[in-house]
């Protein structure tokens, strides 16, 4: 399988993390690409043009990270990022939120980067990702230490906060998502993906 994927991305790195977590980094060929400069050569694969996309061995290809996550989490005999019954939604609806999270925070990444000024939307943007914040530090307690698709979603998203917006201030009156967060990412997986 070959992957095209950009280190920076909290979307590749998700996927990453469920590679490492499954055991099937290995079987993974990275195929560095610069999204706004090789869409082009991107869409030869992907028709959106959006990383990640995951190549399989027979030429087709799947994208969108939480489709190339289910992938992923059917090939390996282990424990599922995604569990049957009554945990599936608690880790659904955590990965929704830490999604949602992410999307958020890279709409505020593509206003630095075109230097835009702050605007309505942007600060939409900003409250979604700090309501987002706000909710998982609620949850922490429900997760037990688990390691699935929700959980490896918010730790992309979290580091995608530090990576992008250092100075965003996240863990201010979130201890409990801080303290998860310093233990999550010490996971060898994290620290295999991460983009600094």
């Amino acid at each position: 399988m070959k992957l095209h994927h950009n280190p920076a991305s909290p979307y590749t790195r998700k996927v990453m993390l469920i590679a490492h977590e499954t055991g099937l980094a290995d079987r993974i060929e990275l195929m560095p690409i610069v999204v706004w400069e090789e869409a082009a050569r991107l869409r030869v694969d992907n028709p959106l043009g959006k990383i990640p996309a995951l190549i399989l061995d027979d030429g087709s290809c799947l994208f969108d990270s939480s489709v190339i996550c289910s992938f992923l989490d059917s090939l390996h005999d282990g424990p599922k990022m995604v569990p049957d019954g009554a945990d599936r939604w608690r880790v659904e609806r955590l990965h929704a939120l830490a999604q949602g999270m992410t999307d958020a925070a890279l709409v505020l990444r593509s206003d630095v980067t075109r230097e835009l000024p702050a605007d309505w939307y942007s600060n939409r943007m900003r409250d979604t990702v700090n309501s987002a914040l706000d909710e998982a530090e609620r949850l922490v307690p429900s997760f037990d230490r688990a390691v699935d698709l929700g959980t490896c979603a918010l730790g992309a998203g979290l580091g995608y906060l530090d990576f992008r917006f250092p100075d965003f201030g996240w863990r201010d009156g979130r201890p409990a998502l801080a303290a998860w967060y310093e233990e999550f990412a010490r996971r060898p997986s994290m620290q295999a993906t991460s983009a600094s």
